[in-house]
């Protein structure tokens, strides 16, 4: 099975801009009552079991379950009866925010997240339909389960013999837009190594430095719009909270940051194509991104986007059909990628890589890039030799070549 997400921008009447607001709010009241009813057993069985303290009491019987995703659907399920705000939502897309409930769970479980938290009014901004009907896009418009038909602005096409298998709902500062979920029945193989290969070192001086020589300067999203969002983060200050001049002003500033976050996004893609118009493999370093965000220069790597800008490149591999791989990232920028010796720490005034060994010189960046390259093919099997001008070349090492 082969999957793709399309996101559209929809255009609903007001009648349906109501529902849609009244179906968030309940989203929005089954998921803190879901977390409430999960909290509740966490503390109840947090205290010792010779002692009872006044904030972990057992405050629900001792022999009561742990609240899980199945419990609380037919729990759902028991209140859609009686209460007549859960019987205008389609209980499918409920029972998606309760998994999306379970799914905070266990990310806090297996990858060291935060507890989950209650959402205030206004945090949530989207709900799901896992099942929708036969052909539910067509003409510019899609079928959604109880709502009826959305008008959408289809901006490009589907390829055909794809399922729509799930839609998704979402308020941006800019509007509402749909995400369509299409599936198709081929199996898609994943790149192999191939043909010319490129390794790429990522900073804050150049954002892209290639192996070959090419690098690209760092635009500042955020940092350039930080001037006006100063502005108008006063404005929002000085109105009187909950107003509508209030929510006037909020809005200016909810926009300003998707304006930026589009420009980002925008960016990545384009240069993920412009990489892979000269690469058939792609060889990136393996961060660790969440340091790099509480550093010093935490402002300045969230706003590069990192993390977004290997995601997409990874994704424009994909579809192209370059290899991606993601390589060891110690120590690239202190090993000569000439001789393969060390050559000790660098301050960050450094920008020129010198090796007192063989002598080789190049842009600090790139020296870094071109050891990403030869970590990377050596990876995927190559054997690694270095050409004139610091150019490297991959050779495929075959049982003939090995040594006896």
């Amino acid at each position: 099975m082969f999957n793709l997400t399309y996101e559209f921008k929809s255009s609903p009447i007001q009648s349906q801009v109501a529902m849609f607001e009244e179906w968030l709010e309940t989203h929005r009241r089954v998921y803190n009552h879901a977390l409430a009813e999960r909290k509740d057993w966490y503390q109840s069985r947090s205290c010792q079991i010779n002692a009872c303290s006044l904030r972990s009491e057992y405050i629900i019987p001792a022999d009561a379950p742990r609240p899980t995703f199945a419990s609380q659907c037919k729990s759902l399920t028991a209140a859609r009866k009686e209460n007549e705000y859960l019987k205008r939502v389609n209980a499918q897309s409920l029972q998606q925010t309760l998994r999306r409930l379970e799914k905070a769970f266990v990310s806090m479980w297996e990858q060291n997240h935060g507890f989950p938290r209650f959402k205030k009014l206004g945090r949530m901004r989207s709900f799901s339909f896992p099942q929708l009907g036969t052909n539910p896009l067509a003409n510019g418009f899609v079928k959604l389960p109880v709502i009826g038909v959305v008008r959408v602005r289809q901006s490009r096409s589907i390829p055909n013999g794809g399922l729509v298998k799930q839609a998704r709902l979402a308020r941006k500062a800019s509007g509402w837009y749909v995400m369509l979920t299409i599936q198709w029945d081929v199996s898609v193989p994943s790149p192999l190594p191939h043909g010319e290969a490129v390794g790429i070192d990522v900073g804050l001086t150049s954002f892209v430095a290639t192996s070959n020589g090419l690098t690209v300067n760092r635009p500042r999203f955020f940092v350039d719009a930080e001037r006006k969002l100063k502005l108008l983060q006063q404005r929002v200050s000085k109105k009187r909270k909950g107003s509508n001049n209030w929510k006037k002003a909020q809005k200016k500033v909810a926009l300003l940051h998707e304006y930026v976050a589009n420009c980002r996004k925008d960016w990545h893609r384009k240069l993920s194509h412009q990489i892979c118009n000269s690469a058939e493999m792609v060889f990136v370093e393996d961060l660790n991104l969440v340091g790099l965000s509480r550093g010093m220069l935490g402002k300045h790597c969230l706003d590069a986007g990192f993390g977004q800008f290997f995601n997409i490149l990874e994704q424009t591999c994909f579809k192209r059909d370059v290899y991606f791989q993601k390589v060891d990232s110690r120590k690239t920028s202190q090993i000569c990628p000439s001789c393969g010796l060390e050559t000790g720490k660098k301050e960050l005034s450094e920008r020129t890589h010198i090796c007192s060994s063989c002598g080789y010189t190049t842009d600090r960046d790139v020296a870094a890039a071109q050891v990403v390259l030869s970590r990377g093919l050596a990876a995927a099997g190559y054997s690694v030799k270095m050409l004139a001008e610091g150019k490297f070349i991959g050779i495929p090492v075959t049982q003939e070549s090995l040594p006896l």
